[in-house]
């Protein structure tokens, strides 16, 4: 594989992309698809998170250099910013394009995700409604993998919202390492404005709210299991945000924040995956 095709899955922001995936898989197996249509619904949202990684690693190349991020491939000269948004305006046409094999409405739930996620790389991450990119996005799509079952039920108003809290306590877990750099380049979202402490209290709410809803929310009594989610909503993201600080201390990138945010997430899905009772 060639320096450039490394940069570039680099640039992608692959282990949130990779998560993102894989969770879209499982719950679209667990709604009720077949195995292509579970293809679909992967490759389409694969799209959506490869563009939007791509468009801000390309939107975000002139602060990168200005704070030294060599861990990146554009700052680092792996790959050219150019070549980077181009990949992203591929990806991006090619997503309702993909969606297109499902079904007509669910085409239009992934590309609201999709221009919302963009929205946020340009302008909205510097603004006081910044979260309101991640939970429109994380709310539109599990939306997306309802509608694209042919012949399913419109969503479940609770389905949504939980997708949405999950993606509001994401923005404020996966800004938590970026503060400083950010307030170096003039970067103020809600997490900067709110400050750390309230933006590790607000993440750790709205996981906790996800999986609340995810519990309570559907018809019927929450089961053991469920409840046992919960107990570890509460418990993971403190977690995370001790190994975030003790990375800080250490001179590396804390990325404990963000697994704890996608392990919750896992358990969410994993517990609607056996439930039963998402449509």
């Amino acid at each position: 594989m060639s320096t450039r095709v490394l940069g570039l899955v680099k640039a992608s922001h692959p282990e949130p992309a990779a998560a993102v995936t894989v969770v879209t898989g499982l719950l679209a197996a667990g709604v009720g698809h077949r195995p292509a249509g579970i293809a679909a619904v992967v490759a389409t949202v694969l799209a959506s998170q490869l563009a939007t990684g791509w468009a801000n690693d390309a939107l975000d190349a002139d602060r990168d250099v200005a704070v030294g991020r060599t861990d990146k491939p554009i700052p680092a000269g792996v790959v050219g910013r150019r070549t980077v948004a181009r990949a992203a305006a591929v990806a991006a046409l090619a997503t309702p394009l993909l969606a297109l094999a499902t079904t007509p409405a669910a085409a239009v739930w992934i590309t609201v995700a999709l221009v919302s996620a963009l929205l946020y790389d340009w302008p909205l991450k510097s603004t006081p409604v910044s979260v309101l990119p991640y939970a429109v996005s994380f709310g539109a799509l599990p939306a997306f993998i309802v509608l694209a079952l042919p012949g399913a039920p419109a969503p479940p108003v609770w389905l949504v919202a939980a997708g949405a809290c999950l993606g509001a306590g994401a923005h404020f877990a996966n800004v938590l390492p970026d503060l400083d750099d950010d307030a170096r380049t003039g970067v103020r979202g809600l997490p900067h404005r709110i400050g750390p402490a309230a933006s590790r209290a607000a993440a750790a709410g709205l996981l906790l709210a996800a999986t609340g809803i995810l519990v309570f929310g559907p018809p019927g009594p929450p089961s053991g299991v469920g409840l046992v989610a919960v107990l570890v909503a509460v418990v993971v993201p403190p977690l995370g945000w001790y190994g975030g600080r003790a990375a800080s201390r250490a001179g590396r990138r804390p990325v404990a924040a963000f697994r704890a945010v996608m392990l919750v997430a896992l358990i969410d899905v994993v517990l609607l995956v056996t439930s039963g009772r998402v449509v």
